[in-house]
């Protein structure tokens, strides 16, 4: 049997299921439209002002980082426990298993550098805030 079969069969289960209990959950489920389904939701208080609310785009940006070097964490674990089995190898060496880890760790100091360059890491200080300590002084 060809591997490429199973592998294709995978797949197929992989997408039938999803769009499956889609197409099945939108047959079943009861659709009455009222009002309070296209408000909008603001952890179940009124919504009040209007939609122009500017918000500082900064913690998107910490959180992005934060999830970014969370899965480095996550990849960088593994290959640490594996790290003396790997150099012991013939075969591998010291260069074939420190090597690759390094790239991936200068990938992430060049992406955490152009991040910090173009200011992703630094934060705005409100004009509020900032006029009320230079008046208290």
């Amino acid at each position: 049997m060809n591997p490429w079969i199973a592998i294709g069969a995978l797949a197929l289960v992989g997408l039938l299921i999803p769009f499956g209990m889609m197409a099945v959950s939108s047959l079943l489920r009861p659709t009455v439209p009222e009002k309070g389904k296209s408000a909008t939701y603001e952890s179940g208080e009124v919504p009040t002002g209007g939609t122009r609310i500017r918000f500082n785009i900064q913690y998107y940006m910490v959180a992005l980082l934060f999830v970014v070097f969370d899965i480095e964490t996550v990849l960088i674990f593994p290959w640490t426990v594996i790290y003396r089995n790997a150099v012991s190898m013939e075969g591998v060496g010291l260069t074939g298993a420190l090597l690759p880890m390094l790239v991936f760790i200068g990938v992430l100091v060049i992406g955490l550098g152009w991040a910090w360059r173009n200011g992703a890491v630094r934060w705005v200080r409100n004009p509020d805030r900032s006029q009320r300590s230079v008046e208290r002084q």
